[in-house]
């Protein structure tokens, strides 16, 4: 295990202990001065500043290859949400190697109205099964040849966080459990992909049951691997694409990507790929699609749904996408 992989590891434990003993502290009087209950903060807050740190030669040094041409791992139309073309990191932190990280949700046939998703609600219906989405269930495929490192679909795809007290409840609870946890609860079912030269490639929110390959596998670009899902940290079914240096997650430097044919979509920027450009994401021909179109259109304007906020000493977790919880 490398020293990188023991911090990460030690901070999660650290801000475990921290976490437990402030709850355990609402019903029991600890045998230890008030201030003494900090101490695991303080380190965890230590370790925290010296990942940051120490990963900054290694992110200029990814930076400096420039981006890495790839195959869009969808076909027909999408629309981009925190995507490295607007800012970086993307996601508004390094870790889980999600500096050049981007979210993308599956939009309907050009001239229809809306997306196709159910509207963002203030209230009510708190939240919403995922096959009410288009992108649960739509294919996605291998970016270029590769050898699969890790694959992973045994998490349960949840209903979204599509309304006010949803969103609340996954920024104050449900991100905060997830980190602890470890990165797989952020990134929920996931697969990653060896592309050689040192490149990585990660799906994250897949759809639970769908995977095709497995460890091991050598696939060609273009394959099937998986479906789109709503597992993990999200708040709507997308696809959280990205690559990085490594195949763990807990040491991984992003890499910035383009995708062949598209680049890199801005933020709200909806393209096409493939032969069904013009037809919803995962519907052949003659044939229909697993889910509606009838939804009501989006909102002008949605709140920010993407929510993982920690303290500034943390060595920085996930943070809320636009209307697409990524990891």
């Amino acid at each position: 295990m490398s020293s990188r992989k023991l911090a990460t590891t030690a901070f999660r434990l650290l801000m475990l202990l921290f976490v437990a003993q402030a709850l355990a502290s609402v019903f029991v009087t600890p045998p230890y001065p008030y201030a003494a209950g900090w101490l695991p903060a303080i380190a965890a807050a230590v370790l925290g500043i010296g990942l940051l740190v120490t990963a900054r030669p290694r992110r200029a040094a990814v930076a400096d290859r420039g981006p890495v041409e790839v195959a869009p791992p969808v076909t027909g139309r999408w629309t981009a949400l925190n995507s490295p073309a607007d800012r970086t990191p993307s996601h508004g932190t390094h870790l889980y190697g999600q500096t050049y990280a981007i979210d993308i949700v599956a939009a309907g046939p050009p001239g229809g109205a809306g997306d196709g998703r159910p509207a963002f609600r203030a209230l009510w219906p708190l939240s919403r099964r995922s096959e009410e989405y288009p992108a649960f269930g739509a294919p996605l495929s291998a970016v270029a040849d590769a050898v699969v490192v890790h694959a992973e679909d045994r998490q349960r795809d949840h209903r979204t966080r599509t309304s006010l007290p949803a969103l609340v409840y996954l920024m104050v609870a449900e991100s905060l459990v997830r980190s602890l946890a470890g990165a797989r609860r952020v990134t929920g079912n996931h697969l990653v992909l060896d592309l050689g030269d040192g490149t990585y490639a990660m799906y994250a929110h897949l759809r639970r049951g769908s995977l095709t390959v497995r460890a091991g596998d050598r696939v060609t670009a273009g394959q099937v691997l998986a479906r789109c899902g709503n597992s993990g940290n999200s708040t709507e079914p997308h696809l959280h694409f990205q690559l990085m240096d490594g195949p763990d997650l807990d040491t991984a430097v992003g890499v910035p990507f383009t995708w062949r044919g598209v680049g890199v979509p801005a933020n709200g920027e909806t393209f096409g790929t493939g032969e069904r450009a013009g037809t919803e994401p995962g519907a052949e021909p003659g044939i229909e699609p697993e889910y509606g179109t009838d939804a009501p259109p989006e909102p002008t304007a949605k709140p920010e749904p993407d929510a993982e906020s920690q303290p500034e000493s943390q060595p920085e977790s996930e943070s809320v996408p636009r209307t697409a919880r990524a990891a």
